[in-house]
């Protein structure tokens, strides 16, 4: 009696999806944090041995910017959607600080944001990398602001991304979605008091 239990396929093995890598390497950072996933926990977790992961993304830190290149497309607040030009700025800032609320919390297993606690990083390579996108960020709420209220720009583009911060930080802690938005909230009435003195 023969069986096809053990036999191998013929040829090499199929390589591994390189963007799917990505993928799940961006659901392991955004809930463990980029300090403690070892490139064991990402190689087990991709099911392919260290020399094909490095061949593939040359280390940890190169894998991360890959998977904040694919955050900032797939994961965070799209900006341009929320920051609307022909609306109130005091109205689209509190509705932001109130996305990034529902964002955090949406995933109970990744919570937070993954470029604010990435910024928070003891390497120096993935935190620089995490940086970058939240300067970014920052840069286009300020922009935003500074189009029709320069003078105010500075102070609230520091107010918001504080407050994301603390959001981010409170989601990673437990808050759950009714806290975080009522902390955005109130948040938002700031802004709006802020804008109209």
């Amino acid at each position: 009696m023969t069986t096809t239990k053990n036999i191998r396929p013929r040829g090499r093995p199929r390589r591994f999806d390189a963007d799917e890598a990505v993928a799940t390497a961006q659901d392991l950072f955004h809930a463990r944090g980029y300090d403690a996933v070892g490139v064991a926990d990402v190689t087990e977790a991709l099911g392919i041995n260290p020399p094909s992961f490095y061949a593939a993304f040359g280390n940890k830190a190169g894998l991360y910017a890959r998977v904040l290149d694919r955050y900032a497309c797939t994961g965070a607040i799209a900006l341009e959607e929320v920051l609307l030009p022909d609306r109130p700025v005091a109205e689209c800032l509190a509705a932001l600080l109130e996305e990034a609320a529902r964002h955090y919390a949406a995933d109970p297993v990744a919570t937070g944001c993954l470029v604010i606690e990435g910024s928070r990083s003891t390497d120096p390579d993935a935190r620089q990398a995490a940086c970058a996108y939240q300067v970014a960020a920052e840069a286009a709420i300020r922009d935003y602001i500074a189009a029709r209220h320069p003078q105010q720009a500075d102070a609230l583009t520091d107010f918001v991304s504080t407050t994301m911060a603390g959001l981010s930080a409170k989601a990673r802690n437990g808050y759950g979605l009714d806290r975080l938005l009522a902390s955005a909230r109130l948040a938002g009435a700031a802004v709006a008091q802020a804008l109209e003195a």
